[in-house]
């Protein structure tokens, strides 16, 4: 069902002169999904099958290594003078993207004919890291191996891993940048109830945030991109903050007078393990190179994208309403925490929040009635502490991200 989804959303992206030109490719989506890789855990031993497949094809390099002495590489597709820089899995527990990137892969792979992606590969040369920071995703932490936020990194370049990016910016010196993460399920896109599943943003290049063209080219790539998006993730895409930081990757790239995307995979309903998220994540990316690549975005206003609602830390994964506890009224909030155990991402429940009247919203809400509520084994309920199951007026609440 949602494969059609993304199918009737690509019927309605045209080229700059009208033509539809991919609408028969993306029926053939099912065919270029990366069965190999699925779930919140991907690591390179994950990829690496994918990877020789695609090297079959593809001009491959090993750009360096990790700490750890695991090899980074990067592949490039088409042959075009727009240059496109792209990399993912910065942070080694943000893996939706490096799904989606598989999948946009495989299709310029099996279906390099079709004419839209001809378009894509004759006007454009990409370079795509699929997995920046190889110790961090084995460890499924955001760092590298030496404790280090590599996104954090841009501007004293201490890690291998900012290096190897850094120069491989300087060697490709490309016209656009994508920089793929994921964030977390607390996220809503505006001031509305909904979750923003998927977030942009063109970085800052200066403290004043200034208007650039560089960042009005991104801005525009931004607006192309919800615009053909909007109809399928009705007010669930949002823009992230844009406060300047030079250590941050984007915003040094972006201060270089290179556009610079920022995409950012968030929360779809139900979707923990992040599989329709990554469905709109390759759509996103082949609305923008298309974009790119016709010169459509253009054709936008870059205001468009301040339309695009900022998005704010609302969410928690459960709110218990109306739970009476200590003999008074209260809600309480719980939140999933991502724990790495025998190879496999367990969400466990925490409860982060106990307060009447909370005024944030749940992607599970849970109507208590003013019944007491409490633990098993009468364990006493309260703040930082780990559940998996509530009693609720003696009948049990299991919490987990399956029922949710």
């Amino acid at each position: 069902m949602f494969t059609i989804v993304i199918i009737e959303l690509f019927t309605f992206v045209n080229m700059r002169n009208g033509t539809i030109l991919y609408s028969d490719f993306i029926r053939l989506y099912s065919g270029f999904k990366e069965l190999e890789l699925n779930g919140r855990y991907i690591t390179y031993s994950h990829i690496e099958k994918p990877f020789q497949r695609l090297s079959s094809k593809f001009r491959t390099t090993i750009i360096g290594q990790s700490t750890l002495g695991v090899p980074i590489k990067s592949i490039f597709v088409g042959s075009g003078k727009i240059k496109i820089l792209a990399w993912s899995q910065m942070h080694g527990n943000e893996s939706t993207t490096t799904k989606a990137v598989f999948d946009l892969l495989n299709g310029f792979y099996q279906y390099e004919g079709n004419d839209f992606l001809k378009n894509i590969m004759e006007r454009c040369t990409l370079q795509i890291i699929p997995m920046l920071n190889p110790d961090g995703a084995k460890a499924y932490t955001r760092e590298n191996a030496n404790k280090t936020d590599l996104n954090r990194d841009a501007k004293k370049m201490t890690e291998i891993e900012s290096q190897l990016l850094r120069s491989e910016f300087d060697r490709f010196q490309p016209d656009f940048c994508f920089n793929l993460h994921g964030q977390r399920t607390i996220f809503s896109a505006g001031d509305q109830p909904i979750p923003a599943t998927l977030s942009f943003l063109t970085p800052a290049m200066d403290q004043a945030r200034t208007i650039t063209a560089s960042r009005i080219k991104s801005m525009r790539v931004i607006a192309a991109i919800v615009k053909d998006l909007q109809e399928f993730l009705p007010k669930q895409i949002g823009r992230y903050d844009d406060a300047f930081n030079d250590n941050c990757t984007g915003d040094s790239f972006q201060s270089l007078f290179v556009p610079t995307i920022l995409f950012e995979a968030g929360h779809y309903k139900g979707d923990y393990q992040r599989e329709k998220t990554r469905e709109f994540v390759v759509a996103a990316m082949f609305s923008g190179l298309n974009a790119i690549a016709s010169g459509a975005y253009n054709d936008l206003e870059f205001q468009d994208y301040f339309e695009i609602p900022e998005n704010k830390k609302l969410f928690y994964d459960v709110i218990l309403r109306d739970v009476k506890l200590n003999d008074q009224i209260t809600d309480v909030a719980i939140q999933f925490k991502e724990v790495l155990t025998n190879n496999k991402i367990e969400f466990v429940p925490i409860i982060e929040k106990i307060a009447p009247n909370l005024s944030f919203y749940g992607h599970k809400e849970i109507d208590c009635g003013k019944k007491k509520v409490s633990l098993e084994g009468q364990k006493p309920l309260g703040e930082n502490v780990l559940v998996s199951n509530i009693i609720l007026n003696n009948e049990v609440l299991a919490i987990n991200c399956e029922n949710n």
